[in-house]
């Protein structure tokens, strides 16, 4: 008599994840980069998607891409030109990608263009010192990457960057979380002032988001905002799947 056996296959992700982080950079950034692993991890078991972290960012290239649906930047950017060109031509074709803070970080000797215009056109202007918990404004409660989430809520302690010109300047760029001006001047050392600083936003040309909360080990103690963070990972995955 022969015997079956059924061996039930996992099943397949929703879509896949790869983030990319690095360890010779600030201890603020490592240290979120750490506790962001173990939340994009649990959230990968909890919603049913795969989540893979490297420090190799010669894996950020054609072939490895190719069974990618969304690339995280945790705490770090891409150093050489051939990692930026298959960045490129992976966000061409529609490949999603989240930036968490530093990932976002550009200024005159960047020397990226392409990338700079993919972020929405604002240059690096100033930030605050030191990291200081902010309230913020969630300038649209119905779209799927702020469902969910109250008029506003007290971001935990951040250095929040301001760019120039604003994101928002440009047409093609959807703002959805805001630093309230209510919390002007911000910092210490190095005070923000005035102006508008978006802080979440999509280059809608793109499958993208940039996310400025990012620095420290003190960015998943809300779970209001952990919540947006849930909600961007799954945007970019599923509705784009």
């Amino acid at each position: 008599m022969m015997i079956f056996l059924a061996f039930a296959l996992p099943p397949k992700p929703a879509f896949r994840v790869l983030a990319f982080y690095s360890m010779k950079v600030e201890p603020d950034h490592i240290a979120f980069a750490q506790n962001a692993i173990g939340f994009y991890k649990a959230l990968a078991t909890k919603d049913g998607f795969e989540f893979t972290a490297t420090t190799d960012w010669n894996r950020l290239n054609d072939e490895n891409l190719k069974a990618v649906d969304v690339v995280v930047w945790l705490n770090d950017f891409p150093q050489t030109s051939e990692q930026k060109a298959a960045f490129e031509r992976f966000e061409e074709r529609g490949g999603g990608w989240l930036g968490h803070h530093v990932a976002g970080y550009n200024d005159k000797y960047t020397q990226w263009n392409w990338y700079v215009s993919f972020l929405g056109g604002g240059v690096f202007y100033t930030n605050n010192w030191p990291p200081m918990p902010a309230t913020v404004l969630v300038d649209e409660r119905h779209q799927p990457v702020t469902k969910g989430l109250p008029a506003k809520y007290l971001s935990p302690a951040n250095e929040f960057y301001m760019w120039k010109p604003s994101p928002r300047a440009n047409k093609d760029v959807k703002v959805f979380v805001t630093l309230d001006p209510a919390n002007y001047p911000l910092g210490k050392k190095d005070l923000l002032t005035e102006g508008d600083i978006p802080v979440v936003w999509t280059n809608t040309k793109y499958r993208m988001l940039y996310i400025n909360m990012g620095h420290g080990d003190k960015i998943f103690d809300s779970d209001i905002q952990n919540h947006l963070f849930e909600n961007s990972i799954l945007w970019l995955g599923k509705a784009w799947h």
